[in-house]
């Protein structure tokens, strides 16, 4: 659906404004030079950015905050029917539409696109992509589910055919693109509060592969069991990564993990070396990611000598391994880690960092996720040495009581491991004052407000 801006959409309302991709998405408009407003609950450092740029904000959601001059009406997948101001937009018969369709149209404005699926390091891959691209001067339009300090922020608004943007899986949003490459960099059971199984999954990825541009590129991992089927029907051009020689068309060799925990490898494309990285960030599922966008940015035209450039550039983004400061003399790292498989790649990263004890702080995010992946959770934490569970973050979720985070640390417990359950996160910083000591490496852990408990203890 391509949404026209010249003629018919020329003031656009955001609801949930202040949200990491809805901001970007509303920058972009801006400098468009679209009349752009919205709504969000709290002042926060994107609202204010937006504010900064002419963007009226109402904070509260509104009947009367939509008026009859407003053309068009964005909402996210998590915004329910009977928000107020989606009820209004209607009984004034504007045109609403989900984030992602606004994404998509814009998307379609370059021609050299870059979509990053994935169950997980959606956002670190879209960082690296955006840092080779920035190196190679390409001027591109970025869009990224986090910060990242190259650009001061989640968003850049370029000037050229480059655009580079996360593909969220979630209500099938990503269904919405058709972009140049499309990069898949692993399918796994995630939002099962609206996926029904594993197969329900790799059908809605294969329908993004299926969607991308049959001049452009398919970039997927190789080591994923749908591959195959998931790629079956494309008429893009596939291009695989892993860390399989045999099965994979860029793939690394001779990898050296350092004291801090970062990586140096040679990459390989097809049995021909391409140079030698030395990336910046710690854990083998990081250099599958400079893997995929190796392959992804080689598809629109970048050279090696920027690939290599822009990935030694990465330092990391918010919320993904970033080190926070020190707590009597223990390292204070947090982690947006809130899925299995995200939580051991990230203790598997921490065991190559110098430590004492390994201290994990999770906090569960949604009581869906806790409940379909308890015993998934009970096996990830093997590399920790001490776990404290904290209550499970509701986000968009209710209490039903269900599942606790007692389910999940007794789920641990039975894997072998020093787990424990403190409900409140205040709790959890008293117990740790007197329980972490120099040389220890602690990590918060989980996508909602954990992150606070290594804040508080820095700022002791």
């Amino acid at each position: 659906m391509k949404l026209d801006f010249e003629n018919k959409y020329k003031s656009i309302y955001f609801v949930g404004i202040g949200g990491v991709s809805m901001s970007g998405l509303a920058e972009i408009l801006v400098q468009k030079g679209l009349k752009i407003q919205g709504t969000d609950l709290k002042p926060s450092a994107s609202t204010m950015r937006l504010e900064n740029l002419g963007v009226k904000v109402n904070y509260g959601h509104a009947y009367e905050n939509i008026t009859e001059d407003i053309d068009l009406v964005v909402y996210t997948a998590a915004v329910k029917e009977d928000n107020v101001e989606l009820v209004s937009a209607r009984d004034k018969n504007i045109d609403c539409v989900e984030r992602a369709v606004l994404l998509g149209s814009i998307m379609d404005d370059y021609s050299r696109s870059i979509a990053i699926a994935g169950t997980h390091g959606k956002t670190s891959t879209t960082s690296m992509v955006s840092e080779i691209l920035l190196a190679a001067d390409a001027d591109p339009t970025i869009t990224i589910g986090g910060t990242l300090s190259t650009i001061k922020g989640n968003i850049k608004v370029g000037n050229s055919e480059y655009f580079v943007a996360e593909a969220c899986e979630y209500h099938d949003s990503f269904l919405k693109f058709d972009p140049f490459v499309s990069v898949i960099l692993n399918v796994e059971a995630e939002h099962l509060d609206y996926f029904k199984d594993i197969n329900h999954i790799r059908n809605s990825f294969k329908g993004f592969a299926e969607n991308t541009h049959e001049s452009g590129y398919v970039v997927i991992n190789s080591a994923d069991a749908g591959m195959e089927f998931i790629t079956s029907e494309t008429k893009a051009s596939v291009v695989t990564f892993g860390t399989d020689k045999e099965k994979s068309m860029w793939y690394p060799e001779n990898i050296v993990h350092n004291p801090d925990g970062t990586n140096s490898f040679d990459i390989y494309f097809e049995n021909r070396l391409m140079g030698r990285v030395n990336l910046n960030v710690p854990g083998e599922h990081n250099i599958l990611n400079a893997l995929a966008a190796c392959a992804s940015s080689t598809a629109v035209g970048i050279k090696m000598s920027s690939i290599i450039k822009g990935l030694e550039n990465y330092t990391g983004v918010n919320r993904r391994f970033q080190i926070k400061g020190k707590f009597n003399g223990a390292t204070v790292v947090d982690d947006y880690a809130h899925h299995p498989t995200e939580v051991k790649a990230t203790l598997e990263a921490a065991q190559h960092v110098e430590h004492e004890t390994l201290w994990c702080i999770f906090q569960p995010h949604t009581y869906t996720r806790a409940k379909a992946l308890l015993e998934d959770f009970g096996k990830s934490f093997e590399n920790a040495d001490r776990i404290i569970v904290a209550d499970i973050y509701a986000a968009r979720e209710k209490d039903t009581g269900i599942i606790s985070s007692r389910d999940v640390a007794e789920e641990i417990r039975k894997n072998g491991k020093n787990a424990q359950y403190i409900g409140s996160l205040d709790d959890i910083v008293e117990f740790l004052k007197n329980e972490v000591k120099h040389g220890d490496l602690l990590i918060t852990m989980g996508a909602g407000d954990v992150y606070s408990v290594g804040e508080k203890l820095i700022n002791m």
